[in-house]
């Protein structure tokens, strides 16, 4: 048999994933090379970058390095960003990467035989003016990194500014109320907390003025509204200003201009309303792409114009038997790279690709430490089971570790855990640097 070439581009949740399983599968035994390709040096898990961003959670300590992994489970990392795609040749085309003036790589093809496309999503301004250029985005850690550094610095700002004086608020303003939205207004209020703890108290937690911003009629819409309702109530109570049906015009270094011209007085301002697939996407290699560049998938996960090319995660799109698309969830990666996994080991066994359909586990929303609230056990769009409080947050908590087993196993997995109860002992509670 001649040994197969298979590409992964992106090494998010379901990339990663899909990648170990074939190396381990695959890779260990040299019944195929498999390589991984991301343009940064370590996988983190995306549905937590609120927590980097605001301090929650130590990047440095939670990060997995590709290459080191590579190592131990059969596959090949290649660090680069894709460029370009040409299928007559079934080549990949990487950008060259530089560090100012000097090349580190040059621009490089890698051949394949099998390609699988899980690049995720970026955020989606939707051509807002100014908000590229005056709003944080947490597509990726730098952008958390970056903005924890700025909210770091305001915050030591404002607790210098704010002593003495009872009107002083610190406004910061999220666009969007999805899950990373609300998400991160609940830790805002959390890392506020902390930071008086640790000797910043000028700056009463009521004086963070949190508005989070949705241009529908109530937050988590892709949630049952008795759900969504709980969330609600609950970032009330932690002093967040709600505001629904709320359309950004554009946004400017003071705040953000409304449809009804008002201005929502914002110092920081944080852009997470809806998704897109990384624009150089867009009819890559002739493939068929729709207006947000994702990738249209057959059934079988296969793109439409090639059998020998896969979508997984946010960049694909597959509409389901009810008319609508796969939702871009982390649960979706996750089962798209178990099937296309499954779908491979057909090509080999020469067994027909088999269909996928999305099953939805429920959704779950963390408020911090607060509360959690979401859904378990059903289709969101037949009825669920609500949970919240502590059983919600030992689920939602279970949702991450259930991606490190995949990754590691399960011993591992049990380490993993065990070392992050002895480092909420012995280290702060909040990065502070």
């Amino acid at each position: 048999m001649i040994k197969q070439k298979i590409v992964i581009v992106g090494g998010g949740a379901g990339g990663l994933e899909l990648a170990t399983k074939l190396g381990n599968k695959l890779g260990k035994k040299d019944n195929a090379t498999i390589k991984l390709v991301d343009a940064s040096d370590t996988h983190l898990w995306k549905p937590l970058l609120h927590e980097v961003a605001t301090g929650s959670m130590d990047s440095g300590i939670d990060e997995l390095s590709y290459r080191a992994h590579a190592y131990n489970h059969g596959f090949v990392f290649h660090l680069g960003r894709m460029a370009g795609l040409d299928r007559d040749n079934k080549e990949i085309i990487l950008s060259a990467i530089t560090e100012g003036d000097i090349q580190v790589l040059p621009e490089r093809r890698l051949q394949y035989d099998i390609l699988i496309m899980a690049i995720g999503s970026v955020t989606n301004d939707f051509g807002t003016q100014g908000a590229a250029e005056n709003c944080y985005f947490l597509d990726s850690r730098t952008q958390a990194e970056r903005f924890h550094k700025k909210l770091l610095s305001t915050y030591l700002k404002a607790n210098a500014e704010a002593h003495g004086r009872e009107d002083f608020t610190l406004d910061i303003g999220i666009v969007g109320a999805g899950a990373t939205g609300v998400e991160l207004a609940a830790e805002l209020h959390n890392t506020a907390e902390q930071l008086a703890a640790y000797g910043l108290d000028n700056l009463r937690q009521e004086q963070l003025n949190v508005t989070l911003i949705e241009a529908g009629e109530r937050i988590l819409p892709a949630l049952p509204p008795r759900i969504s309702g709980a969330a609600h109530h609950e970032l009330e109570n932690l002093g967040v200003k709600v505001a629904t049906n709320t359309m950004i015009t554009q946004v400017t270094d003071e705040g953000f201009e409304t449809k009804d011209g008002s201005v929502i007085k914002s110092e920081l301002r944080v852009w997470a309303a809806g998704i897109k697939a990384p624009a150089f996407l867009n009819e890559i290699g002739g493939l068929e792409t729709n207006r947000v560049n994702q990738l249209h998938v057959k059934s079988t996960l296969q793109t439409t114009r090639d059998d020998d090319i896969y979508a997984i995660g946010d960049c694909s799109f597959l509409l389901q038997e009810d008319g609508k698309p796969v939702p871009p969830r982390a649960q979706a990666a996750h089962q798209q790279a178990s099937h296309v996994y499954k779908n491979i080991m057909n090509r080999y066994k020469q067994k027909p690709q088999t269909d996928y359909t999305y099953h939805d586990h429920g959704s779950l929303v963390s408020l911090s430490r607060y509360s959690t609230v979401g859904s378990l056990m059903g289709n969101l769009t037949r009825g669920s089971m609500m949970v919240e409080g502590r059983i919600a947050r030992i689920v939602y908590i279970s949702l991450y570790r259930l991606h490190q087993v995949a990754l590691h196993g399960y011993f591992k997995t049990l380490l993993i855990g065990l070392s992050g109860r002895i480092n909420r002992v012995i280290r702060p509670r909040l990065k502070l640097h």
